[in-house]
């Protein structure tokens, strides 16, 4: 079923057809809770959220963008409204041009030890202790495959500043990586 039909279905009533939107958006969903928190309670919390106002509000979607789209721009404001209440974090869209200083992690894999999908889970690791808009927009772009113009329309961020902190957020990651594991070097080289 697809997007058109699964809105009007559940605008009808369908909740089979909302078993449906959430089965199919339920991993973006997740992702980008969970990325934005850090905790998986939470997140799971969050995320049951957001579903229960994509289901009340679903007859406000107008259809002016993706619905993964609207879904995205859901779960971005409620965890953001979340974090806001707790005191937990500041989310600055700003173009400031000072660097993101990553957290410090503990990694004590050796280069020689490390696999394909280690370095997977450290970038993961890495991006989970990046500051709160970075690791939001990185997440949205590189794991959830969202445009640089559907990302400004979840985050309300201007697009020249989701472009700006996408690139600061992948030079922080390459930084840390680099700082981590300095034999990457050559892998990242090779790349630029």
């Amino acid at each position: 079923m697809n997007d058109e039909d699964l809105i009007l279905q559940i605008r009808r009533g369908n909740t089979t057809a909302f078993r449906h939107l959430v089965d199919k958006y339920s991993n973006m969903v997740w992702f980008l809770v969970l990325r934005m928190v850090r905790q998986r309670e939470d997140a799971e919390d969050i995320s049951q959220e957001v579903f229960y106002k994509v289901y009340h509000d679903i007859n406000k979607f107008r259809g002016d963008s993706k619905l993964s789209t609207w879904i995205g721009s859901v779960a971005f404001h409620t965890t953001t409204d979340y974090l806001r209440k707790r005191g937990r974090a500041k989310i600055i869209f700003t173009d400031d041009e000072t660097m993101p200083q990553v957290a410090a992690v503990d990694f004590d894999t050796p280069y020689q030890m490390l696999k394909k999908e280690d370095v997977k889970g450290l970038i993961h690791r890495i991006i989970d202790n990046l500051p709160l808009q970075y690791r939001t927009v990185i997440t949205l772009y590189h794991l959830e495959q969202f445009s640089y113009a559907e990302i400004s329309e979840i985050t309300g961020m201007p697009e020249g500043t989701v472009k700006s902190n996408i690139s600061r957020g992948r030079s922080a990651i390459k930084q840390k990586l680099l700082s981590l594991v300095p034999e990457l070097e050559h892998d990242y080289s090779n790349n630029d």
